[in-house]
């Protein structure tokens, strides 16, 4: 599924919130992304999800850390297995998936001093 007519202008604005979020407000959930940008049900989640792939593409072809970083599953500490499986697909993380966890924690420093 990609974005709608109606989402195009979602990048944008998650790029900006997540730019001008607090260091101490990060990470944020994919809930929370959702709030701040207003969205309304059905498929808020994927629609952040998306959108999320989206600014993955756009910071990895201008070689900017991967701002995605910043957004996170409530079930934990990590984005959820889109983004990874994006990030291998990008050629940003290694294919291994027992090294994952590290890649995120390095491109999320990497986001956080470069925001």
């Amino acid at each position: 599924m990609s974005l709608t007519i109606d989402d195009t202008d979602l990048a944008p604005r998650l790029r900006e919130l997540l730019t001008a979020l607090p260091e101490e407000a990060v990470p944020i959930t994919y809930q929370q992304a959702a709030e701040a940008l207003g969205l309304t049900p059905p498929r808020t989640i994927q629609r952040v999800a998306l959108t999320l792939e989206a600014l993955m593409r756009e910071d990895v072809a201008a070689d900017r850390p991967m701002l995605a970083t910043l957004v996170v599953s409530r079930r934990g500490d990590l984005p959820q297995q889109g983004f990874f499986e994006m990030a291998v697909a990008l050629g940003r993380f290694p294919s291994d998936p027992a090294l994952h966890k590290a890649a995120y924690r390095k491109e999320l420093t990497r986001a956080m001093e470069q925001r």
